[in-house]
């Protein structure tokens, strides 16, 4: 005979993913995600790969599955959503799972089931990939290692040690973040199940001692690779500001279902920014609920909050230590994906404060499934669905997309032997912090017929703000009129010196050089005193584009043939931009 609470929880977990899915689908890969493709299409899964940091990110499991599914879809955003609904479907029966060995099976169960399954703070975790290659893997991790524990807790059976340490491998192939599971698991026991710090410690040696052991190798293996991301806070008030707006505007919202209200991020997820209303009825409604739960059941409520208090306080000072001091710490508290993993242990500590823990419920006064949890429940899924909606609405806006689009479409149009000049993305596209996967040599490495690349050509065509091809032009002075009528500046014999109007600063530049020669021949061009570089020079009227580095206030001309007699007038040095229309 079907279990009538397994099967609703099995409605809510595919309606939570359905949804997830559905607004994942508006959108489409972002920022970190091209750097991340662009790695996977230049490298086979060797362990040279798969276990070079991303971001000061280990993440060897996100590494894989990103190249494959880059091999069975492209640029595809198929493959990258289905891997994203699984994780969220696995994350999802796991935490149900772990719910029904810790908690009597009531129907008041499903409130922190409820809770877990439809919180906007895990929105990003179900729609950006390179978020959700990190979190989901994490919170399952997180899930798996804390019902091994309780195993272990209960039957002092070995298998379960194993189970415990394999969980938070799993964790750390993918997120160096989930050594924080390692805390989890000793938190859960001692608030939870042990009777005292000592006990805790004394009584489950055997589980500290496994996850001492993965810790340490971890560690050692992270330092080894990682370069320190450890941060100072420029002033107190910066993370009092960071805690508040973390706490206030991101978690306690995002339990009830908020935060309502997003800012715009660009290509990536908005953040949270609910109205000063909306954040106080957020912590009324918390303190009240937790209020309410250590009335009902003093000890057993008291340790969940303290389980919740304490794993946040380790994310907080995890994130004070490697987010502050940087240009987005006035709004890193805002952001969802930060504290996605405190959902897990908040919608456990909701479910444990709420109902008891199993073997304890006997002794304590049962709380029944009543008209006002129903009430809350359906505000909370109303909530969640309104924030959710305005969500998919800011994730729908995609500019990535939208640029290689329109690029695939106009190269798809162009002739044979069309070459570019590599140049970066727009920064609404890929920022330049990921540099040098912003270029765009590495933005369209994983098309099949992606663009031609060179550093010299008579044709230069560039991808203007939107994606389209167009007609290169320099953006940048041009040369002073030359002496010679009807010629401007003849380059024959040695070297010839061509005065700019304004001088540039000693970097990489693009020089264009329009000419007229009565013979193929070569010639050198160089900016000051910088490296010359070689050139063809064909005969008739032309225009050749030359990448150099130099700097100066003069173009230095030679010509690899005394015979040849060229004449330039229009010598231009600078940044490589769209022509201007006509």
């Amino acid at each position: 005979m079907p279990n009538p609470l397994a099967a609703v929880a099995a409605v809510m977990i595919a309606v939570s993913v359905a949804a997830r899915a559905l607004i994942a689908h508006r959108g489409y890969l972002a920022y970190d995600d091209f750097p991340i493709l662009s790695m996977a299409d230049r490298n086979d899964p060797t362990p040279d790969y798969l276990f070079r940091l991303f971001n000061n990110h280990f993440m060897p499991g996100g590494h894989l599955l990103s190249w494959l599914a880059l091999r069975f879809g492209g640029f595809g955003y198929g493959p990258f959503l289905a891997l994203l609904v699984a994780g969220q479907a696995a994350v999802s029966v796991a935490f149900y799972r772990l719910l029904r060995l810790m908690l009597p099976a009531t129907w008041t169960l499903l409130v922190p089931l409820t809770v877990f399954l439809f919180t906007p703070l895990t929105l990003e975790a179900g729609t950006w990939w390179a978020v959700g290659v990190n979190v989901l893997p994490m919170q399952l991790a997180m899930v798996l290692a804390v019902g091994a524990q309780v195993k272990y807790v209960r039957t002092r059976r070995p298998l379960h040690l194993v189970t415990l340490g394999l969980s938070i491998l799993l964790g750390l192939l993918f997120f160096e973040k989930a050594i924080l599971a390692v805390a989890l698991v000793f938190l859960v026991t001692a608030c939870l199940y042990g009777d005292g710090l000592w006990s805790t410690i004394r009584r489950w040696w055997p589980s500290w001692l496994v996850l001492t052991g993965v810790s340490l190798a971890f560690l050692g293996l992270y330092s080894a690779l990682a370069t320190s991301s450890v941060r100072r806070p420029s002033s107190v008030a910066e993370v009092l500001t960071f805690i508040g707006q973390a706490i206030s505007h991101t978690l306690l919202p995002g339990l009830i279902g908020g935060p309502w209200a997003w800012f715009p991020a660009g290509d990536g997820a908005p953040i949270a920014s609910p109205p000063p209303a909306a954040r106080w009825t957020a912590i009324v409604i918390t303190a009240a609920f937790v209020a309410y739960t250590i009335w009902r059941r003093r000890t057993t409520a008291s340790r969940a909050w303290l389980l919740l208090v304490f794993y946040l306080a380790l994310v907080l000072g995890l994130l004070g230590a490697t987010r502050m001091g940087s240009v987005y710490s006035a709004v890193a508290g805002s952001v969802p994906r930060y504290i996605a993993d405190v959902a897990v242990v908040a919608a456990l500590a909701i479910g444990v404060a709420l109902c008891g823990i199993q073997e304890r419920e006997e002794k304590a006064a049962k709380i029944r499934m009543s008209p006002i949890l129903l009430t809350g429940l359906a505000a909370l899924l109303l909530s969640s669905a309104f924030t959710g909606i305005r969500y998919g609405d800011e994730w729908a806006k995609k500019a990535g997309r939208d640029y290689l689009a329109n690029a695939r479409a106009d190269l798809a149009t162009l002739p044979a032997g069309t070459v570019f000049m590599d140049q970066p993305v727009p920064e609404g596209v890929v920022g330049p912090l990921s540099a040098p996967y912003n270029r765009q040599s590495e933005f369209f490495a994983p098309l099949p017929e992606g663009p031609v690349f060179v550093t010299q050509g008579r044709d230069i065509r560039v991808f203007d703000q939107a994606g389209h091809v167009v007609k290169g032009w320099i953006d940048g002075p041009a040369n002073r009129p030359g002496p010679r009528q009807g010629c401007g500046y003849r380059i024959t014999g040695g070297p010839v010196r061509i005065p700019l109007t304004a001088s540039t600063a000693e970097y990489w530049h693009v020089i264009r050089i329009a000419y007229l020669s009565d013979r193929d021949a070569s010639a050198t061009v160089r900016l000051g005193d910088g490296e010359p570089r070689g050139f063809d020079v064909h005969r008739g009227l032309n225009a050749m584009f030359v990448v150099v580095y130099g700097g100066g206030a003069e173009v230095v001309l030679e010509s690899g043939d005394p015979a040849a007699g060229i004449c330039t007038d229009e010598v231009a040095v600078g940044d490589l931009v769209p022509a201007p229309a006509n």
